[in-house]
């Protein structure tokens, strides 16, 4: 079988629900390996929910099919408080980034919780907002942005990061409708230890399997490099 598109590969797949502080259940899903332990775990959070993002956007929707059987690795994935997907809905209403510092602490609990190992936080556009300004309080291995726009994200928030040893990596698309490599570049410059990834012919949504298939390859190459390359065909 040919891995692209909605291929779903075999994993353990289960409903799971997060609750914060202030008192919201969260609907999401964990995605474990079938048949092994995971060597480290992604915690996702999704594009803007006002502009059509849930934990289904296709990247992280094909990491959960994907990297459990391809590269070993847990991925959580969780609609933030008012978002809705076929999994259903969380309770709560968008809260401009602002009141999810809630949900992201209630997505770690979860990992503690169930012992999760080696977690990295993985933010997709608005998601690389939460990242940015909540993940850095969080016992993470390291933080991958896809598309950050940094459009809440502030100088002094960047600035914490500069003294955090963690790894911090930014994949920034060449055609990006918010942020592009150049600009990018200045501003992440206060991180002094940030790899920033410029992807050629990228777009903010990462359309098509080429872009799919590379901050897939990205994602494992932070996390897990020994699964490299990605397989592309399934046998299993």
């Amino acid at each position: 079988m040919e891995i692209r598109g909605a291929a779903l590969l075999p994993a353990t797949r289960e409903d799971i629900e997060l609750h914060t502080s202030d008192g919201l259940t969260l609907v999401g899903e964990l995605a474990l390996p079938a048949d092994r332990t995971p060597v480290a775990t992604i915690v996702a959070l999704h594009p803007l929910p006002t502009h059509g993002g849930f934990m289904d956007s296709h990247i992280i929707r094909k990491a959960a099919a994907r990297l459990p059987a391809l590269a070993d690795l847990a991925v959580l994935r969780f609609n933030t408080r008012g978002t809705a997907s076929p999994r259903g809905t969380s309770d709560g209403r968008f809260g401009e980034g602002v009141s999810e510092v809630a949900d992201v602490a209630a997505a770690m609990a979860f990992v503690a919780e169930r012992r999760l190992p080696n977690p990295w936080i993985l933010g997709w556009s608005f998601g690389t907002e939460l990242a940015l300004k909540y993940g850095r309080e969080h016992p993470t291995r390291g933080t991958i942005l896809l598309s950050p726009p940094l459009h809440r994200t502030t100088d002094d928030e960047l600035r914490a990061w500069a003294g955090d040893p963690r790894p911090l990596v930014a994949l920034i698309p060449e055609f990006d409708d918010y942020l592009r490599p150049d600009e990018a570049a200045e501003r992440f410059s206060l991180i002094p230890h940030l790899r920033l990834i410029a992807v050629e012919e990228g777009k903010h949504l990462w359309v098509g399997e080429k872009q799919t298939y590379r901050v897939l390859t990205e994602i494992v190459r932070a996390i897990n490099p020994a699964a490299l390359p990605l397989p592309t065909e399934w046998a299993g």
